[in-house]
């Protein structure tokens, strides 16, 4: 099924090509930069976001093979629309030297396993913990933000060797760290190495 894009989503992203050349990124760090930019209104989002072509292409095709998406929190899994998501931050519980959100990532993992792709754009506790378990993610998307460890935990996450999507500053949040997994969901696999300048027939 085709994705039936609004016109005013369609003038949005030809506003931000005129703002902004993208066309010589590889196709899904470009579908990944253009959207979290187009979530955000912020380009500076183009120089900030750290991510591998390669990565991402591995990353799409387990994506669309069905592997489990884990967000960290609800406001994540909100922005995710066309795919079910895992986030146990209500079956949480904070204890000494372990956040609501540390916890929560533990739960995900003792219920996904290893090859899920992690989605976290709130907590930067939720990525730390994730970092310290053995998760063989598919891919990474660790877009938290804030003052207090936001940037420290993005660092670690690229030092870490995983595959991921991150970015060198402490903003972030929600929306952009969903709109970077829609980017690879929109992105049909026979798609995936043209990268549509239409978004018009977007799909699933």
């Amino acid at each position: 099924m085709n994705r039936v894009v609004h016109p005013i989503e369609q003038e949005s992203f030809r506003r931000l090509r005129a703002r902004l050349d993208t066309s010589h990124f590889p196709p899904l760090t470009r579908a990944v930069v253009e959207r979290v930019i187009h979530s955000a209104a912020d380009l500076e989002y183009a120089g900030d976001l750290v991510m591998d072509e390669v990565a991402l292409e591995k990353a799409h095709a387990a994506l669309h093979a069905g592997a489990p998406v884990v967000v960290d929190v609800e406001m994540v899994a909100a922005g995710i629309t066309r795919r079910e998501t895992v986030c146990r931050l209500r079956d949480a519980v904070a204890g000494p030297g372990l956040t609501r959100s540390a916890h929560a990532v533990r739960l995900a993992y003792e219920q996904v396993g290893p090859g899920a792709l992690w989605v976290i754009g709130c907590a930067p506790t939720a990525l730390e913990e994730l970092l310290t378990l053995d998760a063989s993610p598919a891919l990474v998307i660790g877009l938290p933000v804030g003052f207090v460890g936001a940037a420290e935990s993005k660092a670690a996450l690229r030092g870490s060797g995983l595959p991921a999507v991150s970015n060198v500053s402490e903003k972030g949040g929600s929306a952009v760290a969903a709109a970077a997994l829609n980017a690879l969901l929109y992105t049909p696999l026979s798609h995936s190495d043209s990268h549509a300048d239409s978004h018009s027939e977007e799909k699933p």
